[in-house]
């Protein structure tokens, strides 16, 4: 019996029993439609998070005091003074890959301008940290070198700070702010950045220069951190060398001590951060894959019954000159049809679903075509293997005792 005469009669005992023809590919539709759901949002959730860190500045270098010890004790991480102003002149005036550093110290307190206020904290660094965090002024302007060599009393505001302190809509351009009972005069706003992939505000943000902030306001001699910017992403591993090797040199460090700083990449965290959410796709990917094994279990329960219900018509095929491949074949087209037709709807039914998410939550969402193939794939094998089996039963049925059958 040829190949497609077999098509027609799978098509035609499945369409005998359509309602249960439907409820057998049910688990497999469900199945194939998690696992597409499941990837695009997995993926979506990585892309947002390299987005964002990449607006952050992907070739941002972070620097932090650590690894101090005093008598054999280890201090405090909010104690260590590891870095001074000499680190940051060295590496903006040594670092050939660092085109752009600033110091880093902040001091927490309330923002309060006429009866409203706003908890935060003021961060000093210089005007190399708008392009080392990919920030722009969006009207007045930043700070200037005589601000920071005056130690002088101005600051540059985010859009959360404006709209929590002018509420009445004043430009905040040349307003005063009080922090910490000390007055800020305002130069300039950022353009907004909203959220981040933390869910950090990027917007509750005050700028002012660091000797202002460290003579005035925290009153240290110490930096409680240091950005750079590698000249690109692509050298931000030799730029990070080449930043330790000046830090040793400052803090005489000798061959095989520890480092009494950190240092660490946007790179690094963005990496770390893209592997847990692989991790976590592949766990809800797994999760969803399980409805899978679950719907070729069904098809298997589903075919043995149909061999059960049609072991006279086997029979009958058989003693008119049907052999036992032909059934055989038969009873796998039937299962591998249900199967195909159950990856067809899921995957038609996961990409909706995971539009459908994507309006209602406004999650990032990723549908890759590897997705799709992979869950489409996995569907239609796990259909032959569980199909394989009872059509193995039917096409070894002996034709006397399948005629007898009651």
């Amino acid at each position: 019996m040829n190949i497609l005469n077999l098509f027609k009669i799978s098509l035609k005992a499945l369409a005998n029993n359509k309602m249960r023809t439907f409820l057998t590919m049910l688990g497999i539709i469900i199945g194939v439609a998690s696992v597409i759901a499941m990837l695009a949002i997995g993926q979506g959730s990585k892309k947002s998070i390299q987005s964002q860190v990449s607006e952050m500045g992907s070739n941002m270098i972070m620097i932090h005091p650590g690894a101090e010890s005093r008598g054999g004790v280890r201090q405090d991480p909010s104690a260590m003074q590891t870095l001074k102003l000499e680190d940051f002149y060295s590496i903006r005036d040594e670092a050939f890959l660092v085109p752009y550093t600033s110091p880093n110290v902040s001091s927490g307190g309330q923002f309060i301008f006429g009866s409203n206020n706003y908890p935060g904290s003021i961060n000093g660094v210089n005007q190399d940290y708008l392009e080392i965090r990919q920030l722009k002024i969006g009207y007045g302007e930043m700070f200037s070198d005589a601000d920071i060599f005056n130690n002088a009393k101005v600051c540059v505001i985010g859009k959360t700070i404006v709209d929590n302190l002018f509420t009445n809509g004043e430009d905040p351009i040349g307003q005063t702010i009080r922090f910490n009972k000390m007055p800020f005069t305002i130069v300039g706003v950022l353009q907004e950045k909203g959220y981040n992939s933390m869910g950090m505000d990027q917007d509750a943000v005050v700028l002012a220069p660091y000797t202002t902030v460290m003579k005035r306001l925290a009153a240290i001699t110490y930096l409680q951190g240091i950005y750079c910017s590698a000249i690109s992403e692509e050298y931000t591993e030799i730029a990070i060398e080449e930043v330790r090797s000046i830090l040793r040199q400052n803090h005489k460090l000798e061959e095989g001590a520890v480092d009494n700083f950190t240092i660490r990449s946007q790179q690094e965290l963005s990496s770390m951060m893209s592997s847990v959410s692989d991790v976590m796709t592949i766990l809800l990917a797994c999760i969803a894959g399980i409805s899978l094994v679950v719907g070729g279990i069904g098809i298997m329960n589903i075919m043995y019954v149909s061999v059960t219900e049609r072991t006279k018509e086997i029979g009958l095929r058989m003693s008119v000159g049907a052999r036992p491949t032909d059934i055989l074949s038969q009873f796998l087209i039937e299962a591998t049809v249900i199967s195909i037709v159950g990856g067809l709807l899921g995957v038609l039914i996961g990409v909706s679903v995971t539009y459908l998410v994507q309006m209602l939550t406004q999650w990032a969402v990723f549908i890759t075509s590897w997705s799709i193939i992979l869950s489409f794939g996995v569907c239609t094998v796990i259909g032959v293997f569980f199909g394989w089996y009872p059509a193995r039963k039917a096409s070894n049925l002996d034709p006397i005792d399948a005629l007898r059958y009651e």
